[in-house]
Parts: structure tokens; C-alpha cells; sequence
């Protein structure tokens, strides 16, 4: 039988004028402090290709735990400051929404 694996996934719509930008920043920063938490064992960040990316652009980072237990950590020991984190650089230019999912096969 195989191990449970939960994902947490972060859809983000960010304004276009600062998207290269934020997709830098979270590139080099904010995923690098998220995984730093040790609550995932790797991430993976997807653009939706499919959408009008005129006035803003839509990506979807999925933080794989190999727990609930992980994600219950990262959620009441990180996510707070790392959040507050965003919107303090980011300010009201993205918009994220986050669920979590658990992987049947």
C-alpha cells in the first residue's frame, strides 16, 4: 500500500505589470522559505496557459506533504508570517486561494 501524499495548492492571480517580478521573487524566496519549514517534500509551480494574461497572469504552486500532520504544521507554525510576508512586498496585487488536496491513486 502506498503512502498518503496531501497537496496544498495555491492558486495566485497576480497583476500583469508586476508578474516577472513576483514569479522571480517567488522563485528565489518564497518557495525557498516554504520548503525550508521541512512540512514538504517538494513543490512544483504551473502558469494557467489557457487564460487572457492581459491584465493579470494566474499560477498554481503545489506544496506536496507526505503528511496531514505536515501540513497541519505548516499551516499553524508558518503560514501566518509567511503570508504576511507576501502582502507586505505584494500589497492588493495578487489575489491567492489555497486548498488542499489528497492524492487517491
Amino acid at each position: 500500500m502506498s503512502k498518503e501524499c496531501f497537496i496544498y495548492n495555491v492558486t495566485v492571480k497576480v497583476s500583469a505589470q508586476i508578474s516577472k517580478e513576483w514569479l522571480h521573487w517567488l522563485q528565489q524566496e518564497h518557495i525557498t522559505e516554504v520548503m525550508a519549514t521541512g512540512c514538504f517534500t517538494h513543490s512544483v509551480i504551473m502558469h494557467l496557459f489557457d487564460l487572457d494574461d492581459t491584465e493579470s497572469v494566474t499560477y498554481a504552486i503545489q506544496y506536496h506533504a507526505e503528511s496531514l500532520t505536515k501540513y497541519e504544521t505548516y499551516i499553524a507554525r508558518f503560514a501566518t508570517a509567511l503570508r504576511q510576508k507576501s502582502f507586505d512586498k505584494w500589497g492588493d496585487r495578487f489575489v491567492a486561494f489555497r486548498t488542499l488536496m489528497k492524492v487517491v491513486n
